[in-house]
């Protein structure tokens, strides 16, 4: 599901066709002048990437809704402030996983889900694909069940855990791009991920045969 951005900058939609060719640094400095059009193609071109991510952290369609929109809005509000340094793929990722891990420390009870809140792109979770492997104990689980309560484990693992997994083997970011983003070193981003494995694991062990 794509969340749909009803930023209240956002005067017309503009077809990414229209424009493909050009690049986020120049969107990036109409946008710090005031040019409303070109954070749109911004918010179009980043805004179903941003939203899998926080709906993989938040297992809420509206929250994770809810707070694509708070991240655009507060990275328009920064934009005189970016410089730069980092691409803006990168800049507005980092505020992504920050504002989510704010809202996921805040919220007081963890939502209810169902089977239709399951995102099917845990089936390219590498957790996943290796307990349905043919030569998992796990091959003759019903994936459908598997996917939930991999989801629902995914939601017991710590902020900062939960996000490396998602960016890395949900949406098949590289451990130096999660690092970048993160504020820590591919070492770190490797050592979160090995532990946040064992731990998925070791709660799905129910699905043994």
């Amino acid at each position: 599901m794509q969340a749909t951005i009803n930023h209240p900058m956002q005067n017309r939609v503009i077809s990414l066709d229209e424009t493909p060719e050009i690049p986020d640094t120049e969107l990036v400095r109409r946008s710090q002048a005031q040019d409303v059009d070109a954070y749109s193609i911004l918010i179009q071109r980043y805004q179903k990437r941003i939203y899998n991510l926080v709906y993989n952290m938040t297992s809420h369609h509206e929250d994770a809704e809810d707070l694509v929109q708070d991240v655009f809005v507060k990275a328009y509000a920064s934009l005189p402030r970016f410089q730069g340094k980092s691409s803006f793929y990168t800049w507005v990722y980092r505020i992504a996983v920050n504002t989510t891990i704010n809202f996921l420390k805040k919220r007081k009870r963890r939502q209810a889900m169902s089977l239709n809140d399951v995102d099917l792109g845990l089936e390219r979770n590498e957790t996943m694909m290796a307990l349905a492997s043919a030569d998992s104990p796990f091959r003759d689980a019903n994936l459908s069940e598997l996917q939930v309560k991999l989801n629902e484990v995914l939601q017991t693992l710590s902020e900062k855990h939960r996000a490396v997994v998602v960016m890395h083997d949900i949406q098949g970011m590289p451990h130096e791009e999660i690092a970048e983003i993160i504020g820590v070193s591919s070492g770190t981003v490797r050592s979160r991920l090995f532990y946040a494995r064992q731990q998925l694991q070791a709660e799905l062990t129910e699905f043994r045969p």
